[in-house]
């Protein structure tokens, strides 16, 4: 869907700035918030350029820069943290050949960090794009990594 579409889902509030940002975000094949899809999100609704990018600035779901085809979430919880989360980081950058916030030279991955998932009774965990995945051990990332490459 192109960016005029996307902005006439929905009506000209800023109370929709959020579900905006984010279909614009999904529509961009190297997922994430363009100048143009910002400057386009700020005339639309009406509100300076500084505004929308600060809101996209704030959120870690957006980012600025361009991203890979699949995005991988790694919790860095409490709960994630205490199970193994900082072995499995340590795990994917070596196996992904990238740090938090890169992607991988062949454009499939990128790795980030979030604060928290919501599933901390399966911790460690992590999101790969919206599907999650629990009790994570450096095999089981490995099959959900190697899964993901067969379907692309």
């Amino acid at each position: 869907m192109n960016r005029e579409a996307i902005l006439k889902k929905f009506e000209p509030n800023l109370s929709n700035i959020l579900y905006i940002m984010h279909d614009l975000q999904d529509s961009n094949p190297e997922r994430y918030l363009a100048k143009e899809d910002i400057e386009a999100c700020a005339d639309y609704l009406n509100v300076p350029y500084s505004y929308v990018h600060s809101v996209a600035s704030f959120y870690t779901m957006f980012s600025l820069k361009p991203r890979g085809r699949n995005i991988i979430r790694l919790c860095e919880s409490p709960p994630c943290h205490l199970m193994g989360a900082h072995s499995l980081l340590d795990y994917l950058k070596g196996s992904l050949k990238v740090d938090v916030g890169g992607t991988t030279k062949d454009g499939m991955f990128t790795l980030e960090l979030t604060s928290c998932l919501g599933v901390c009774g399966v911790a460690p965990a992590m999101m790969l794009n919206e599907e999650m995945f629990g009790n994570l051990t450096p095999e089981k990332v490995d099959s959900v990594l190697d899964k993901r490459r067969k379907e692309i």
